[in-house]
């Protein structure tokens, strides 16, 4: 049990130590990964649609 407190004690003084990002920082990365991530979905897609339609066109008759 003496170790179980020691841990949480520690915990605590580390967590204190953390440079917590600002609400605006969090907004702002959080859009910066979903545009990202909706940039690279469509990039992909555009890829998947073209590489079907050589196949297609080409390849398979």
């Amino acid at each position: 049990m003496n170790k179980i407190t020691t841990f949480v004690k520690e915990a605590r003084v580390e967590l204190r130590k953390v440079n917590w990002p600002t609400r605006e920082q969090t907004i702002k990365y959080t859009a910066l990964v979903v545009g990202l991530s909706l940039a690279v979905a469509l990039f992909l897609g555009a890829l998947d649609y073209l590489f079907e339609y050589i196949l297609k066109t080409f390849v398979i008759k």
